[in-house]
This record gives C-alpha cells, structure tokens and sequence, in this order.
C-alpha cells in the first residue's frame, strides 16, 4: 500500500473541531477552489510571495502544484508538511509547518491561510495550536518562529494568543514596495504554559525518519 512507502499519509491532527492532513485529489481541488474563491482584501498582502494576486485559475493551479512539488522534493533534512485543515469535512485552510537541519537545530517555522469565507472564527488559532503539538509534543522542537507584515493584526493576535514573543524585524519587497515583517518566536518551555487546545496526533510514529528523527524502538516479544 502506498501509505507503507509514504506513512504521512496516515498522519492526522485532530483539535475540538478540525482535523489537519495530507488531503487526496479531489480535497486537494477543493483547497484550490477555496484559494481561488479568495483568501484577503485585494488592497493587502499577507504573503511574502504574492501567489494570491494571480488569476484565479492561476492561484488555484499554484496550490496544487505547491502540494505536489514539496512532497516531491521532502528529505529528512529539508521538508514542508502542507496539511489540509478541514471542518465538518470540509476544506476551510492551509498550515504549513518546515524546518531545515531539524534534528540538529530543532527549530520549525509556520505558515498558513483560511478561505476568506471561514475567517474570523478561531480557525488560525487553533490550526496552528495543531501544528505546534505536532512540532513541540511530537517532533520534540525546541523553537517555532513565525512572522506576519505590520499591516496583518489577524496574524498576530494569535500569534499573541499562542505565547510568541517578538523576535526583530526585517524589511522586504512586496508588490515592489517595501514592507516590515514583524517576526516572533515561541520557545518549548514557553509552549508548555499556554493554555490551549492541544491536538491530539494520529499516525505519527511511522514517520519520524521523514523528519529526521529516529524511528520508535520495537518491543520484542518474550522469547518463549
């Protein structure tokens, strides 16, 4: 079965009302329709990369093709984990979670975007709560860093609700002018005192080699 080949498959992360996974084809259409239907006011842009501003054929083509290129390219040294994030069985948004060097840096970053139909209800709040169980309880991180531009209070309200604190700024080109991302970080220890919905992790074992770590000791029967 190809889940043996590729455990991630089975990976899920469940939280009081969503669940967040590796979506099949057809979810995978849905989240680009989603991403089509559109995702923030046309006067902002929350992305460094401005996908968003492509026609929406476009746009919803680039999440299908940004699906498959990181799955493709995944080492255990370099990978990004795009998990769909349904509610009710539904596509509502996109959270991303990568590192670089984990098992010597133990450092994640986090991405994300809910269709704009499904904003304003908590559900960045508690898809990254979800992301960073998997990172903090389950991969063992020691740091999540993330980052927002100053013109996105959403972003940084959960940031504030999840225990991040500021970590510098830097300047970059967006649409050809400048922007300031404010970045933060959310150390472990600071990770275990917020309160917060935890996800539970499903599937997970199976693929800790994918990420660099090491893969479970089995526990030999008795011999008898």
């Amino acid at each position: 079965m190809l889940i043996d080949h590729w455990p991630l498959l089975g990976l899920r992360l469940d939280t009081p009302r969503l669940r967040l996974r590796l979506p099949g084809p057809e979810e995978l259409a849905e989240l680009a329709d989603l991403a089509a239907a559109g995702l923030h006011d046309p006067e902002l842009m929350p992305f460094s990369v401005p996908w968003s501003d492509l026609p929406p054929a476009e746009r919803a083509r680039s999440v299908v093709q940004h699906h498959w290129r990181r799955l493709g390219n995944w080492t255990p040294d370099n990978w990004q984990l795009n998990l769909t994030v349904f509610e009710d069985g539904r596509a509502v948004g996109r959270q991303s979670l990568w590192a670089r060097d984990f098992r010597s840096l133990r450092e994640v970053a986090t991405a994300s975007w809910v269709g704009r139909a499904h904003q304003g209800r908590g559900i960045g709040t508690e898809m990254r709560a979800a992301v960073l169980t998997l990172a903090f309880d389950g991969l063992g991180a020691g740091d999540a860093v993330s980052g927002a531009f100053q013109d996105n209070p959403a972003s940084h309200r959960v940031s504030t609700k999840l225990g991040y604190v500021a970590d510098g700024v830097e300047r970059q080109l967006v649409r050809g002018r400048p922007a300031v991302m404010r970045r933060v970080r959310l150390t472990a220890d600071r990770w275990r005192t917020v309160e917060h919905h935890r996800a539970t992790l499903t599937g997970l074992a199976p693929c800790l080699p994918l990420f660099g770590l090491p893969a479970p000791q089995r526990t030999e029967p008795p011999a008898g």
